[in-house]
């Protein structure tokens, strides 16, 4: 194939988009093609806005064939949001549909409505410092449960989840490039008889390895 006429692909720090998972189809609802969403995102209602268009990306070996799909109408049930798709006609076609991804892009320097939230892209990678400006690490990824948890990886190597609140994280500064924790022993420090544990099992070791 010639991709002569293909413009080359931007480096990431060029790259003026960036593909973010919003939500992922459930089961049907009714019979009139609605489906339940298991929603990714803190802003359901600017993702899944009448008329947004979402890229769809099925589940390995299922027979769903449409690349996009059209927002037509949403509405929340006993806390589930519950999405119709105009490509959707009836609950068959919404069964069929299980299981999809639904991602769009995103401008890179776009941020949330709320001056509070933050995509994981813009925290992944950032410094974490702690609130004397020492060093504890960098920002390795964000994990969504219950309560979001920010990934600390480090100088050692070891992964630390702070969870993702004001008292523990009292500041994110992204221009510039760092996060601050209210750290304590056990949060990203670890506890004295840790620290001593992981300093004598290294000296091990470094003895056996001198020994070999």
């Amino acid at each position: 194939m010639d991709n002569s006429s293909q413009p080359p692909p931007q480096p990431p720090s060029q790259q003026q988009s960036l593909e973010v998972v919003v939500g992922r189809i459930g089961k049907p609802h009714g019979v009139r093609g609605e489906v339940t969403i298991d929603v990714r995102t803190d802003e359901p209602e600017r993702r899944f806005a009448v008329g947004a268009r979402l890229r769809a990306r099925p589940p390995r070996g299922a027979a769903f064939a449409l690349d996009e799909l059209t927002v037509g109408r949403t509405r929340w049930h006993q806390g589930v949001l519950l999405v119709t798709f105009e490509e959707f006609a009836d609950r068959t076609a919404a069964e069929g549909a299980r299981g999809v991804v639904l991602a769009l892009d995103v401008p890179v320097d776009e941020r949330p409505e709320d001056p509070e939230e933050f995509y994981d892209h813009q925290l992944e990678g950032l410094a974490v410092v702690d609130v004397d400006g020492r060093a504890l690490g960098v920002v390795a990824g964000v994990v969504h449960g219950a309560q979001d948890l920010l990934r600390v990886r480090t100088p050692d190597g070891r992964d630390a989840l702070v969870p993702f609140v004001s008292a523990l994280v009292p500041e994110v500064d992204l221009a510039g490039g760092r996060v601050v924790v209210a750290d304590r022993p056990g949060l990203v420090t670890p506890f004295p008889d840790e620290a001593a544990d992981a300093d004598a099992a290294a000296a091990d070791a470094d003895a056996d390895e001198g020994r070999a």
